[in-house]
């Protein structure tokens, strides 16, 4: 199975822990565990199923205060154009692990 690098942006809780940002804000990602995508449809978000992440360490529509970057690795990925306003080329992926989490430096 192909795994593919990428950059994903967590919410960083004051405890040091990270999570997602918009949709199952209380989950807990710990480093080195793959994560299959889960479906949770929100209301005012578009439904795209999925693990979100970027190629590059790119994402200019968001705010990084209380965020972190992480090198993560994806499988059964799909590539999902957007403008280069929200960070180019989307990862859309149904499996992810976080490799690292990357310092705000």
């Amino acid at each position: 199975m192909n795994v593919i690098n990428g950059y994903k942006l967590f919410t960083q809780r004051k405890d040091g822990s990270i999570g997602p940002l918009f949709i199952n804000r209380r989950m807990r990602i710990e480093l080195g565990v793959w994560y299959p995508a889960e479906d949770h449809p929100t209301k005012g978000y578009a439904h795209r199923p999925g693990w979100h992440a970027t190629t590059e360490k790119v994402a200019p529509h968001l705010s990084e205060k209380d965020r972190v970057w992480a090198k993560v690795q994806l499988r059964r990925v799909k590539k999902f154009n957007r403008p280069q306003s929200q960070g180019g080329t989307w990862l859309l992926a149904e499996e992810m692990k976080v490799v690292e989490v990357l310092s705000n430096d």
